[in-house]
């Protein structure tokens, strides 16, 4: 039974007929893992229209499960499901990977219901055992351990948190088979698009700079300052969670496990200790640079750049560097 399953398939997230970069990272993932088990790496993409299908080969599928249908162009979990269902159950794929988006870890519980599977949520990194089933690592107790997690049924699932892993190289030379499925669109799924609220702000998860705001904040009012900060290097601001669960800023803002995971080419960390939590949503980012008053803050042990001070000299002395360097 378990010899029927083959192949690692990974779900290509889109959004109005635009590739999520969730999906070229879920390629770069499912190669390693594909490799490990000697097996092919595929991907279903379902869309509205074409979309980018021959990216998705270029950047390492095999084969492209590809199902065109209007119903894609809004994020109905339920049609999602119905399709992907029929479809794991013919392809019978040993592994099956979804981005750990709003919208995949949404998706995947109702996917893993239907199959009668199990199920491993915000996967950051896998690995395979002597016996051939896959790894699935994941944070536990607020990202201090490191939980391993083998599924006992197929196909072994997982969600995988976005921006943990590079994307995967682009080679136009590569070749590969799209396969083109008849889209399964029932007349009505109890899921109705009202509209589509757009937000004011910058998705922090995107940004290149984030300049992020802890318990060494006096007032709210202060992340002013940090924001003046932000603007000059062309970044968003973030928060640490306490100053989220106070009300002193909206939680699209919060940095960390309980938040969003950022991996910005700059993080500067102003008035933060460091705490487990915080650390995990941001321990990745290319440079980090701290001010602190403490020099014995956790967060100088993952900072590129610590600066012992006080955030309200440091950084308008910065503000005033930068000012006079764009002058």
């Amino acid at each position: 039974m378990v010899d029927a399953y083959k192949g690692v398939l990974i779900l290509a997230e889109q959004n109005e007929g635009e590739l999520h970069p969730i999906s070229y990272e879920l390629l770069n993932v499912g190669r390693t893992i594909a490799d490990k088990l000697g097996t092919e790496l595929w991907a279903v993409l379902l869309s509205p229209n074409r979309c980018a299908a021959e990216e998705l080969i270029y950047r390492g599928a095999s084969k492209v499960f590809f199902y065109q249908s209007p119903s894609f162009g809004h994020p109905d979990e339920i049609v999602y499901k119905e399709n992907l269902v029929t479809l794991v159950n013919e392809e019978k794929p040993e592994v099956l990977l979804i981005g750990g988006t709003n919208f995949g870890r949404s998706l995947a519980p109702r996917l893993q219901a239907a199959l009668h599977t199990g199920l491993t949520a915000d996967c950051t990194g896998f690995d395979v055992n002597e016996d051939g089933k896959l790894i699935q690592i994941r944070p536990a107790c607020s990202g201090t351990l490191l939980a391993q997690i083998v599924n006992a049924r197929y196909p072994q699932m997982a969600t995988v948190r976005y921006k943990e892993f590079d994307e995967a190289p682009r080679d136009p030379g590569r070749e590969g088979t799209i396969v083109q499925k008849q889209a399964d669109v029932p007349n009505f799924t109890g899921v109705k698009t009202l509209g589509k609220l757009k937000s004011k702000e910058v998705d922090i998860t995107e940004a290149e700079v984030v300049v992020s705001g802890g318990r060494g904040l006096k007032d709210s009012t202060d992340f002013a300052l940090l924001k003046e900060l932000a603007d000059l290097l062309g970044g968003v601001v973030g928060s640490s969670r306490p100053l989220v669960d106070e009300g002193w800023i909206d939680r699209s803002h919060q940095v960390g496990y309980s938040g969003n995971r950022v991996k910005p080419k700059l993080y500067i960390a102003c008035g933060i200790s460091g705490a487990p939590n915080h650390l995990a949503g941001m321990k990745e980012s290319a440079v980090v640079v701290a001010i602190n008053t403490d020099p014995s803050a956790p967060i100088f042990k993952v900072a590129d750049y610590g600066i012992v001070g006080d955030l309200y000299e440091v950084v308008p002395e910065l503000i005033d560097q930068i000012k006079e360097g764009q002058g």
